[in-house]
C-alpha cells in the first residue's frame, strides 16, 4: 500500500521567535503555535485526536502537551530522534491517519532554550570513546565530519562560509528571521572559532521558538481553509547514535532516508523546486546535498559557491535563513516543514520561489544520526 498523496498538511504556524523573555515555558509556546495553526487550517481544537511532539524539557512530550491544550488524543506518538523528530512524525501521523487510529494530526514542538540561558541537549550516559576528550557536544562532532570532508575532497572554510551567507540572504527577505544584517565570506572567516574548523557563524542560532502542524487525510483536507499540501513521499534512515561510531564522517544515512523518499514520491531531486535542508551547522547542507542527490559525493563545497543556493540562484536552499540565521530553538526539523509549506501555498511575499510545486525537507538529529527526508507536492502533482 503507498501513502503517497493520501494525507496533506492543512494548517501551520510558529510561535512567538527568537527571545520570548521570561515568563513562558515551552508549553506556552506551543499553545500560541497550536491556536494559530487551527486558525490556519479553519479547525477547532475538539476536532484533533492526534498527537504527535518530542523535547528535552518534559520527558512525557505528548502526555505534558495534551494537558497543557485540553486535548484527549485516541492516538499519541512521542518518537524521539532529535531534530528531526518532527518530519518522522509526519510518516507517522500519515500512516495512523490511514489506519483509521486518527483523523486530524497536531505536530508541536517549542523551546526557551535562548530565555533559559543557552542550548539545552539530550543528556547521555558517558561515553568511554568520547567523553574522555571533553569535546564541546554538539559541536566538536560536526567539527570532525567538516575536518574530514576538507581532507578528503579539499573543501574550503571559504565553501562553508557561502552556506551561512547564503542563508542570510534569505533571513535579509523574511520579517521573521532573528538575524537580518549583512554578512560576508570574510565575517564568517574571521568571526572566533568554536571548534575548527567551525567557527561561530558556522553555527546556528540559539533562540526561543516553536511551531506547530496540523495533518489530515486527503479527502478531508479539500474542504478546509488553505490549499492542501500533500506527501508525497517519506524515508526514514538512522546508522549511529555517537560520532565514534558514525561509519563515514563525510556520509550521513540521508542516502538511504532521501532513496527511500524519492521512491515514494516517484520524483527525483531534479524536481525538487524548494529544499529545506536541517543547518545546524555549515557542513550540513553540503553533506545533504550530496546525499540528496543534488550533487555528487565530494562536490557539496563546489556547489554551494557563487550564490547558488542564495536567493536568485540555481537551487532554492533554506529559504526562510535556516537555522543559521532564522530560527533555531533546540531541534528544528518542524520550522522546515513550515517553510516548505508556505512555499508550495505561495505565501512567502519577497522570498517567493516562482511556481514551486514540490518541496523537500530534511531533518537531521543527534550528530548528524538520524535522518528523515520527505517530499511536498501540491495537487498539481499528484
Amino acid at each position: 500500500m503507498s501513502i503517497r498523496g493520501k494525507t496533506a498538511i492543512v494548517g501551520v504556524a510558529e510561535s512567538d521567535l527568537g527571545e520570548v523573555g521570561p515568563g513562558f515555558t515551552p508549553l506556552d509556546l506551543i499553545g500560541q503555535a497550536t491556536n494559530r495553526a487551527l486558525a490556519d487550517a479553519g479547525l477547532e481544537k475538539g476536532d484533533v485526536d492526534g498527537l504527535f511532539s518530542a523535547s528535552v524539557y518534559y520527558q512525557m512530550p505528548t502526555l505534558s502537551v495534551g494537558e497543557y491544550l485540553g486535548i484527549r488524543p485516541r492516538y499519541s506518538d512521542a518518537t524521539m530522534m532529535g531534530g528531526s523528530s518532527f518530519v518522522s512524525h509526519l510518516l507517522h501521523a500519515t500512516v495512523a491517519i490511514e489506519a483509521g487510529l486518527c483523523e486530524v494530526a497536531l505536530i508541536t514542538y517549542a523551546s526557551t532554550q535562548l530565555s533559559d540561558g543557552g542550548f539545552r541537549g539530550v543528556s547521555d550516559p558517558p561515553n568511554p570513546y568520547e567523553t574522555p576528550y571533553e569535546p564541546r557536544y554538539p559541536v566538536s562532532m560536526y567539527a570532525l565530519s567538516a575536518s574530514r570532508h576538507m581532507h578528503e575532497y579539499g573543501t574550503t572554510r571559504e565553501q562553508l562560509a557561502e552556506v551561512a551567507v547564503a542563508a542570510r540572504e534569505w533571513a535579509k527577505l523574511n520579517p521573521k528571521a532573528f538575524v537580518r544584517n549583512d554578512l560576508s565570506v570574510e565575517d564568517v572567516l574571521a568571526s572566533r572559532l568554536v571548534s575548527s574548523p567551525l567557527s561561530i557563524l558556522d553555527c546556528c542560532l540559539v533562540t526561543d521558538g516553536g511551531g506547530a502542524l496540523l495533518v489530515t487525510s486527503a479527502e478531508r483536507a479539500k474542504d478546509l481553509r488553505k490549499p492542501p499540501v500533500y506527501l508525497l513521499g517519506v524515508g526514514e534512515a538512522h546508522w549511529h547514535r555517537n560520532i565514534s561510531q558514525m561509519p563515514d564522517l563525510t556520509t550521513t544515512a540521508a542516502t538511504d532516508s532521501g532513496r527511500r523518499a524519492y521512491d515514494m514520491a516517484r520524483v527525483g531531486p531534479e524536481d525538487v523546486d524548494v529544499a529545506m535542508l536541517y543547518d545546524a551547522f555549515t557542513i550540513n547542507p553540503i553533506l545533504f546535498l550530496e546525499d540528496l542527490g543534488f550533487c555528487e559525493k565530494g562536490e557539496g563545497g563546489t556547489f554551494v559557491e557563487g550564490g547558488r543556493i542564495a536567493p536568485g540562484g540555481e537551487l532554492a536552499v533554506n529559504t526562510n535563513g535556516g537555522g543559521l540565521s532564522y530560527n533555531h530553538p533546540g531541534m528544528y526539523g518542524l520550522l522546515l516543514l513550515i517553510e516548505a509549506v508556505r512555499q508550495l501555498r505561495g505565501e512567502c511575499t519577497e522570498r517567493q520561489v516562482g511556481d514551486a510545486e514540490i518541496a523537500l525537507a530534511h531533518g537531521n538529529g543527534g550528530v548528524l544520526s538520524s535522518q528523515v527526508t520527505a517530499l511536498l507536492g501540491t495537487e498539481s502533482v499528484l
